[in-house]
């Protein structure tokens, strides 16, 4: 059995592909055509919004968007992950239509529905920044797998972002330029927290933003402020196999909320801001982790607390394995504590965050069976994808035996990509 991997537009395809969809959904040529990528998060799952560390990377996997500014406040939209339009033409898409001026947060007078609320929301926290928005006619087409948990909606509001930068001159997008493109994060983050009603944490945008090809990017969310870390894997004969096992995940059903009101529960009850200061603490040496829990009485809060401040200090110890032996270097006693890391994560996320589920289960399972060095879901979890270290050689035959494995349970046939750090959006055309 061989099973192929999901392969990544080159921007020449990608652009081609929205092009076309442009001209014949929304008619003539677009102002250009930008690109976000999607991202999987090597470790460092639900702390961002615990004011944490993770560590993500952007995916070659991306989301392009042809964009045309219009000289009134519309907002016209289409995808061609969309179906067609109802009694339209054979494949001909439906276009979206959206009052710019009417957008407002999710349950409002003014939602707006489906995906149209990943653009039109960015658009709305971008006036809300003050800036000059447009409307703008926008044709999506995308090879981020989704609802696979690795940040198709971010790569959307990402892409659409850039996009709206460079139309309308807003100047925070420069490739060089951090702090700006800091700022489009932060109105991606506000489109999704309310527009489009999903309470995410800013991970996702920001590895969307601000990653650099071959490095991961270490994001400390109590501040903003990122580190890059050399990620070359390949130097080390090593890659990282990403699974897609097709089971939908999904933020707006309510669990990912739920364990964010938990986690600020958590925190008032100890009397701090965040459960980043609880991890900081601990540390430090300052307090111990038995202590930490003992001042909890619900079992609820104390498994979620334990998981994010042991997660955070994972990331630490990732960060510091990483940065000991980066490349080539990651051979040995090194792997094996990066491995061991991995698992460790998935663990805690199984057990304590409770945000695993039977395919992410049997995908890691079975991939550490098959001679992974470690493995771990990934994303928010309740479905989507799980990561696994492996030597770049048996890549293939650790996907066989995944796909082996879900076959037995009577999954659906999983996806496979690998995961290479890619580059931040950007205009590709």
């Amino acid at each position: 059995m061989s099973v192929p991997l999901l392969p990544a537009w080159t921007d020449a395809e990608g652009a081609a592909r929205v092009r076309a969809l442009f001209a014949e959904a929304l008619g003539g040529e677009p102002d250009g055509v930008w690109a976000a990528p999607g991202r999987v998060n090597l470790i460092g799952e639900h702390t961002d919004y615990n004011d944490g560390l993770c560590l993500p990377l952007a995916l070659p996997h991306r989301t392009f968007v042809a964009l045309r500014a219009r000289p009134d406040r519309t907002a016209r939209l289409v995808s061609a992950q969309e179906g067609a339009a109802p009694g339209g033409a054979a494949g001909r898409r439906a276009v979206r239509e959206v009052d710019l001026d009417g957008v407002g947060p999710a349950g409002s007078a003014g939602a707006v529905d489906g995906w149209p609320a990943y653009p039109a929301g960015v658009a709305w926290a971008l006036a809300g920044d003050g800036h000059p928005v447009p409307g703008f006619d926008v044709a999506v087409d995308s090879c981020v797998p989704y609802g696979a948990g690795l940040s198709s909606s971010a790569a959307i509001e990402c892409a659409v972002a850039v996009a709206l930068d460079g139309v309308g001159g807003l100047g925070q997008a420069g490739p060089d330029d951090d702090a700006g493109r800091a700022r489009l994060a932060a109105a991606c983050v506000r489109a999704e927290n309310e527009v489009a009603g999903a309470p995410t944490g800013g991970m996702d945008q920001a590895a969307a933003l601000r990653c650099r090809p071959g490095h991961a990017l270490l994001l400390d969310t109590s501040d903003g402020s990122v580190t890059q870390i050399p990620f070359d894997l390949a130097a080390a004969g090593l890659a990282l196999l990403v699974v897609d096992t097709r089971a939908e995940h999904r933020l707006v059903d309510g669990q990912y909320a739920r364990r964010r009101e938990v986690c600020e529960s958590a925190a008032a009850v100890l009397g701090v801001a965040s459960l980043r200061v609880v991890a900081d603490a601990l540390a430090a040496g300052t307090t111990t982790l038995t202590d930490v829990l003992d001042r909890l009485a619900d079992d609820e809060q104390r498994r979620r607390v334990r998981h994010v401040v042991t997660e955070i200090e994972r990331v630490r110890a990732l960060v510091r394995v990483l940065s000991a032996a980066p490349g080539a270097a990651l051979t040995g006693t090194a792997l094996a504590e990066a491995g061991a890391l991995l698992d460790g994560s998935h663990a805690s996320l199984a057990a304590d965050y409770e945000v695993s589920c039977d395919e992410l289960d049997v995908a890691v399972t079975a991939a550490r069976a098959a001679g992974a060095h470690g493995a771990r879901m990934t994303g928010g979890g309740f479905g989507g994808s799980a990561i696994a270290l492996v030597d770049a050689a048996s890549a293939a035959a650790v996907a066989d035996a995944v796909e082996r494995a879900f076959a037995a349970a009577g999954f659906a046939r999983p996806e496979f990509l690998v995961a290479e750090p890619a580059g931040a959006a950007a205009p590709v055309g």
